[in-house]
This record gives structure tokens, C-alpha cells and sequence, in this order.
């Protein structure tokens, strides 16, 4: 009990314990995209070159990883637009735009930065969203990842992830590392070092209890707990090994791995009634669920002739779709807007992190040189 109790306080820390820097940085490679991308125009903001890092190089940055989104060439344009209303939407269109984004950036007296944009629909003719915010220089990489979220909802309808974090285990010869980064690979933080190797990094949901997987009554079981550790409760009775659980969304069901069947498969219990469901029968191995945040399914790890590969489950339609080639794929995370999986496989004799869309479309690869990276786990949506 003292070791689950010190492994839940360890991820608690990712929030609390203060951050120091670290060498190894993720490198995002897109390896595949979307089947039609929305055409975008990021016009350098307004004296923004008065700053060595600016911003709107790396909302260009964000949106063109997505894989949703197809950058359109501003080089040439003259006078270049900084408001909404010096956009001239017959000479965007004529790049083939469908949207444009514009910007500028003004010291302030005390030292501080009024960073503006605004998002143009230059089909519709129409401006999409205007905003403002003062900033110190040290919030530029931040402001941008929000400005990308911005403009990511207005055009897709779905929530942007760039102001997340991603956790990871980092390896180095014979030191392991809990890792915290920015979303993009940047600014990588060491949360705990350690010679022997680190539990995997779960963000725990706020205000539920804990899911644990116990040999508390013999053989691997699922228990509820509170976060003091008190209120221990066996969830199932079975004779089988049940592991790996996590609450569904809302907090009603939870989805497990166990071999209650004779092979390894993803279950869900109901924790009202108790009752128990069978959700994957493609093939003898499916292990680590994962809900998807909207519950209408899961994300696993599947084995398909000695292949591991990460998969997708639809509860309504019990289809299951393979979404990556493997062959050592595993550990999958789902961003908190449902659109992409981060997951650790093989690569060149270590291990490396990529992700995924969820319909399979867009592919990246996260690179951190020299390092053994495993065991990723994205974070929850920046609080407002």
C-alpha cells in the first residue's frame, strides 16, 4: 500500500515539485497528413523581428504538425497586413488561402509585450476572432501555442492541444528520467532522476478516486481507493488476472486488460451494477485501454502475427481499426481533444515516441538523440 500511495504522490509532483532544465529535446518529424488540409496564411507579425523569438513562426510551427493544415507562402506581399481590416482577401485568395492570420508586437513602459492577431476568413470575408494579450518575453513560446489552440478551434471545431504537456520516461546509459514537455518537444524538464527504473506517468483525473491494480487478495485485482489511500474496495470478483483499469469519462465504468476469457482482452465493468462486458474478440491480445475523452471508445495496444500495434475500438459499432504498423508499438496516451494517440515503439535497437490521429491519417515521430524514451502520457487541457 505504502508503494501505491508513493507512486500516486510521484505523479502529483509533475504539478507541484519546481522545474529543472535537461538536455534531451523532442524533435516532431511529420510522416504522414491529413487527406485535405486547410490552407493557412501566418503572416509575420509586426516588428516581431525586434524580439530573437517571436510568435508567429511558431504558430505556423503548431498548426502545419497537426497535419490538418497546409502552410500558404506570404513572401511578396506588400505592404503586409498586421490588422484584420489591411487584409485584402481577392490577393489571398488568389494564393489559394482559405484563411489568414495577422499580428503585431509592441514593447510596453514596463517591459512587457501588447501581442495582437486575428484570424480572417478570406472565403467568407469575415474575422474570425481578434484577440490581445500582454506578455512577458519569457510567455512568447506559450502565447503562441495559445494563439495556435485559438485558431485551431475556430477552423476545425475541436479544442487546440498545443498549450499541453506530454510526460515521458527518458534513459541515458543507466539513468532514467521522468521527463515534462511542452506538446512541441520544447522546454523538456527533469521532474525525477533515478538509477532504477521510473513508474510510467499517469495524470490522474481531479476529484475521482484511484483506480489500483492490487495482489492484495491473491493474483492481480482492481481496487478503489481514495487519494489518502483510504476506502480500499475490490471492484470485480474473478479468479482471473484484471489489471490496467481507468475510468471512463464519466466516471461510471471503468475499461481493463484481463484473462478471463483464456487470452488477454479489453473489458468495461459498470461500477453501479457491477456487470461486466467483453469489448475486443479481434484476435488472442489486446491490452492497455485507454478511453477516448468523448467515451464513445478506447485506444489499446493489439498483437496481430507477433506484430504490436496501437488500435482503436468504437463502443456503438464494436469496429476495431488499426491505426500503426508496429512492430513494437505500445504505451499509447490520447490528447485530451481526442485527435491524436502519442505511444512508444522501437527504433534503431531503442525506444522512441510517435503519434497518431485518431482515424489513422495524420503520423509523426517524436526524436530525442542519443535517449531511450518510453512510456509517454499526454496532459490535460491548460486550465483557463
Amino acid at each position: 500500500m505504502i508503494r501505491l500511495l508513493g507512486r500516486w504522490l510521484a505523479v502529483c509532483l509533475l504539478a507541484l515539485v519546481p522545474l529543472s532544465a535537461a538536455r534531451a529535446q523532442l524533435t516532431i518529424e511529420i510522416v504522414g497528413g491529413a487527406a485535405t488540409m486547410i490552407p493557412i496564411a501566418i503572416v509575420p507579425f509586426d516588428a516581431e523581428a525586434t524580439w530573437p523569438l517571436g510568435i508567429s513562426g511558431i504558430v505556423g510551427a503548431d498548426l502545419s504538425r497537426s497535419g490538418l493544415f497546409r502552410l500558404v507562402n506570404t513572401d511578396g506581399i506588400v505592404p503586409r497586413p498586421a490588422r484584420a481590416e489591411d487584409v485584402q482577401p481577392a490577393v489571398w485568395r488568389a494564393r489559394s488561402a482559405d484563411a489568414v492570420v495577422v499580428g503585431s508586437m509592441r514593447p510596453l513602459p514596463d517591459g512587457r509585450v501588447d501581442v495582437r492577431f486575428a484570424l480572417v476568413d478570406v472565403v467568407k470575408q469575415t474575422t474570425l476572432v481578434s484577440m490581445a494579450f500582454t506578455v512577458s518575453q519569457a510567455q512568447f513560446r506559450a502565447t503562441a501555442h495559445k494563439i495556435a489552440d485559438v485558431i485551431y478551434e475556430k477552423l476545425t471545431g475541436d479544442p487546440g492541444v498545443f498549450s499541453t504537456r506530454i510526460a515521458y520516461i527518458a534513459k541515458q546509459g543507466a539513468r532514467y528520467q521522468l521527463m515534462v514537455a511542452d506538446a512541441d518537444g520544447f522546454n523538456p524538464q527533469s521532474i525525477v532522476a533515478s538509477n532504477q527504473p521510473l513508474l510510467s506517468p499517469r495524470w490522474s483525473p481531479d476529484g475521482r478516486k484511484l483506480v489500483v491494480t492490487l495482489s492484495k487478495d491473491g493474483g492481480s485485482q482492481v481496487f478503489l481507493m481514495n487519494p489518502d489511500g483510504t476506502g480500499v474496495t475490490r471492484v470485480l470478483t474473478s479468479q482471473s488476472i484484471d489489471t490496467e483499469a481507468m475510468f471512463t469519462p464519466d466516471g461510471q465504468s471503468l475499461v481493463f486488460t484481463s484473462d478471463r476469457g483464456g487470452t488477454p482482452q479489453i473489458y468495461r465493468a459498470n461500477l453501479l451494477t457491477r456487470q461486466v462486458e467483453r469489448l475486443t474478440f479481434d484476435g488472442n491480445y489486446n491490452v492497455s485501454p485507454r478511453p477516448f475523452p468523448d467515451g464513445k471508445g478506447v485506444t489499446f495496444v493489439h498483437r496481430e502475427n507477433g506484430r504490436f500495434e496501437i488500435a482503436s475500438l468504437d463502443f456503438a459499432s464494436r469496429q476495431m481499426q488499426v491505426l500503426t504498423s508496429g512492430p513494437g508499438d505500445e504505451s499509447p496516451s490520447i490528447a485530451p481533444n481526442g485527435k491524436m494517440i502519442i505511444y512508444a515503439n522501437e527504433a534503431g535497437g531503442r525506444g522512441t515516441l510517435a503519434a497518431v490521429s485518431s482515424d489513422g491519417r495524420v503520423k509523426q515521430r517524436l526524436v530525442a538523440p542519443a535517449t531511450d524514451v518510453r512510456e509517454p502520457a499526454w496532459g490535460p487541457l491548460p486550465r483557463p
